[in-house]
């Protein structure tokens, strides 16, 4: 009896033992892997996916500041690229330009009511030091006014994809900053909207679509033409000037402050291959300027530690059980399939093989028995493959429902044409193996 409850005391103390030595070690990885956010809203995406990284309150419609201004970016740049603007042509400041550039009170490079200024240089004032009057002088120049601009803007992210936004000037500045001259069609008091997600997507689709805006971004420091010194805004680039900040690997992309917005920062920046896009909305803080940058440090620290961007089927891969599909008229009667390119994802640390494929082959590409028909090329797509998780953590999502990555399905080799001859003798083996089968079935009947 003794010897037993010796046995259990030593049990116990082994037990305990190990429970608290995995302990400290569990609590070390839940730490690791959570992050907490001071800010009203704020998401992490990796550009190339739109994979979510992190979400707090993503779809609530908030008020964005100069963050607005990506928007403006991009339909510059897009209209550079469609020659209804050139880089070189020049402006004159309108009435309503004048007054807002010289606002002190606003970030801003002052323009002369004479003076004449390029499309580029009033693009930089606006990518580098957020200048305002510089963002409505670009607004003017594509439509005309302000007010024409911002149906251009609302359009344009319905185009794009947004669902939660709303745009009612070009700078982000609140209308009741505008001195009365506010776009026809807004109210005095409104400012532009947008929730985190849609934040997010607008800036990954300007990336994508005119990568050149990095180059612009990441100045940290250039005169204007007037002489005004333009320090941007993000302190976070590698060579800010303003020190105490810098993140290695930030590029872009914008800030943003207004007294209902609070402190706000859309940034971008890339690591081991991979590049994010970060957008915090009221970050929580002593001071206006630096709660973003401080609370977008925790996010994109987050970003880069937990998750990576990496190959995890590769091209010319087959699903078991799926590796081929039959052909009717063919000279072979199957032909493999596979898929054209690999398939890469963004992945949480440790998750690499956590990861089922499945090939969806196109229906309208088969007969109603389920056959390819020849003749096919080589590579033809037949279908794509996507992926689905199955690992004990939560499935990652994306910023766009519905577009998750995938790659096509091709056919492995060509299958031509078969012959008359062939394709005759074909069916008559097919007429008397079905005979055959019906007279086989019939004598199995009489017994």
């Amino acid at each position: 009896m003794n010897n037993k409850r010796t046995k259990f005391i030593v049990f116990l103390f082994l037990f305990t033992l190990i429970v608290t030595a995995i302990s400290p070690l569990r609590t070390a990885s839940a730490a690791e892997n959570s992050i907490d956010v001071n800010a009203s809203s704020a998401i992490i995406i990796e550009e190339s996916t739109g994979t979510i990284l992190y979400g707090k309150n993503i779809d609530e419609k908030l008020p964005v500041a100069s963050m607005a201004k990506v928007m403006t970016e991009y339909l510059v740049l897009e209209a550079v690229k469609e020659g209804r603007i050139k880089w070189e042509q020049t402006y004159t400041p309108s009435e309503y330009v004048y007054k807002i550039s010289q606002n002190k009170e606003y970030s801003n490079v002052p323009l002369r009511q004479d003076g004449s200024y390029t499309v580029k240089e009033l693009y930089e004032a606006m990518a580098i030091y957020s200048a305002n009057g510089a963002a409505i002088g670009l607004a003017e120049i594509i439509s005309g006014t302000e007010t024409n601009f911002i149906k251009l803007m609302n359009e344009k992210a319905k185009e794009l994809g947004l669902t939660n936004y709303e745009f009612v000037n070009a700078t982000g500045l609140e209308n009741g900053d505008l001195m009365g001259m506010h776009p026809e069609g807004t109210s005095p008091d409104a400012e532009n909207k947008l929730s985190a997600r849609d934040m997010a997507l607008l800036s990954q689709k300007l990336i994508q679509d005119f990568p050149e805006v990095i180059e612009t971004a990441s100045i940290a420091k250039k005169t204007f033409k007037e002489g005004t010194e333009m320090l941007n805004w993000n302190w976070m680039l590698p060579d800010s000037t303003i020190k105490g900040y810098e993140y290695e690997g930030v590029d872009g992309l914008k800030t943003g402050s207004t007294n209902k917005a609070g402190s706000c920062f859309t940034a971008t920046a890339t690591k081991n291959g991979m590049r994010v896009v970060a957008v915090v909305m009221n970050a929580k803080g002593e001071n206006l300027h630096s709660a973003r940058f401080l609370e977008m440090e925790k996010m994109l620290n987050y970003g880069f530690n937990n998750f990576a961007v990496k190959e995890i089927f590769p091209a010319k891969y087959q699903v078991e059980k799926q590796s081929s599909l039959p052909v009717v008229k063919g000279k072979e009667k199957s032909v493999s399939i596979q898929t054209k390119d690999p398939l890469t994802l963004v992945i949480r640390n440790g998750d690499e093989k956590a990861y089922k494929a499945k090939f969806n082959i196109n229906k309208e590409k088969l007969t109603k028995n389920g056959e390819l028909t020849a003749p096919l090329k080589k590579g033809e797509k037949v279908g794509t493959m996507t992926v689905s998780y199955t690992g004990n953590g939560e499935a990652l999502s994306f910023i766009q429902e519905g577009k998750q990555p995938q790659v096509d399905v091709v056919t492995e080799v060509a299958v031509e044409k078969a012959n008359w001859f062939v394709l005759s003798m074909r069916a008559i083996g097919s007429f008397f193996s079905g005979l055959w089968g019906t007279i086989t079935d019939t004598v199995k009947g009489w017994f």
